[in-house]
């Protein structure tokens, strides 16, 4: 890999979205030192792989801090860019082989391993506050994943999901208690051999149940199950369905007099090139006024949450990627920051209470059941 790495001549545009305006890496709009840049980021890599550089806290931080936004193999103009964030997973996971992970990213793998959750919860309590019929064959299954299972503000927005599709009369369950991480952020962590075992879990499970459509509400789970190997079921984010439930005439929706917009979630985004249904989705309600932040789409700003950073976070502080992008969000006059994502509206209530603001950070299932609730 060391003559891979060779090939960047640290040129710069991978920090930077397409206007070439702003700083669009979000550890090196946090930290503002080179090091913490794409380019400088596989530099270190390159001595660290060549015996010039010993391995240090500063560097774990360096290397870990990166969030698999995506960002620059969006914005490099060489033939390697579809390599870039293949090349730091693969120096994480020489760290991790080699026992040198940091203490929290460590904990962080092994309570998914053991506990089937980063947190290290208990298993039971996965599906403790779900109320809803498992999947018996019949139907769609919802995956839940573990922001939403876990994290307070991720069952307010599973809740708002069920609900609609309840709506819509869909046919669905999920798995409760017998559902297994699905190993995104294991593998953008580089323990590959821990994705891969959840990987192998999860489609043998859905296997035996007959599984042949998966409706993720995290674009996490979403990105992760796009990647199984042998995958052998249809797998769709929830933005996807309801744009489908809504073209069918399966939700009909009332007026809201909102300015709301919209923050692209990295792997729903830039990992799967998905853009435009959370937007139809929003331009389908009445009333409701879309106004895009100066980044959208390819050049959004990522919250700062991947791989793994919504638990440990790395990117903390006044100038966090959450409270950068909290800021573009007032700036367009938007009432309401619209979410697509557990970790991006888990991300950004945090920095909107850090910044004392009254913006308001709702999901679009919330969104959308507000509109079929005023009929």
């Amino acid at each position: 890999m060391s003559m891979e790495l060779h090939r960047c001549f640290r040129c710069g545009w991978c920090k930077l979205p397409s206007d070439f305006v702003d700083y669009n890496c979000p550890s090196y709009a946090k930290f503002r030192f080179e090091s913490f840049s794409p380019g400088g980021r596989l530099w270190l890599i390159r001595a660290w792989l060549n015996g010039e550089l010993t391995w240090s806290e500063n560097f774990a931080k360096i290397l870990f801090s990166c969030v698999a936004c995506k960002n620059c193999a969006e914005q490099c103009k060489m033939r390697f860019k579809d390599e870039i964030v293949d090349w730091i997973t693969s120096a994480k996971s020489s760290a991790i082989e080699k026992g040198l992970a940091p203490p929290k990213v460590r904990d962080f793998l092994e309570n998914i391993a053991k506990h089937g959750n980063p947190w290290g919860l208990p298993r039971a309590q996965r599906a403790s506050w779900l109320d809803l019929n498992k999947f018996e064959g019949e139907g769609d299954l919802l995956y839940i994943g573990c922001e939403c299972a876990y994290e307070e503000r991720g069952q307010k927005m599973a809740k708002n999901v069920i609900e609609l599709f309840k709506v819509a009369g869909l046919s669905f369950g999920t798995l409760g208690n017998e559902e297994e991480c699905d190993g995104n952020e294991a593998y953008m962590l580089g323990e590959l051999g821990l994705f891969q075992e959840l990987a192998s879990k999860n489609t043998q499970k859905f296997k035996e149940l007959g599984v042949k459509k998966v409706i993720t509400i995290s674009p996490h789970a979403f990105n992760a199950m796009k990647k199984y190997p042998d995958r052998d079921f249809e797998v769709l984010h929830f933005t996807q369905l309801l744009l489908e439930l809504i073209q069918k005439g399966k939700l009909k929706l009332s007026e809201l007099d909102l300015t709301v917009t919209y923050h692209d979630p990295c792997f729903l985004g830039r990992h799967n090139g998905i853009y435009s249904e959370p937007r139809k989705i929003l331009k389908s309600i009445p009333g409701l006024k879309l106004v895009e932040m100066k980044r959208n789409k390819e050049n959004s700003f990522c919250c700062g949450g991947g791989s793994g950073n919504f638990v440990f976070d790395l990117l903390s502080g006044s100038e966090s990627p959450a409270r950068l992008r909290v800021r573009e969000a007032l700036n367009t006059g938007a009432e309401i920051l619209a979410v697509a994502c557990p970790i991006c509206k888990a991300m950004f209530e945090d920095a909107v209470k850090d910044e004392g603001s009254d913006l308001e950070v709702k999901d679009i299932a919330e969104i959308l059941l507000s509109s079929t609730k005023m009929l």
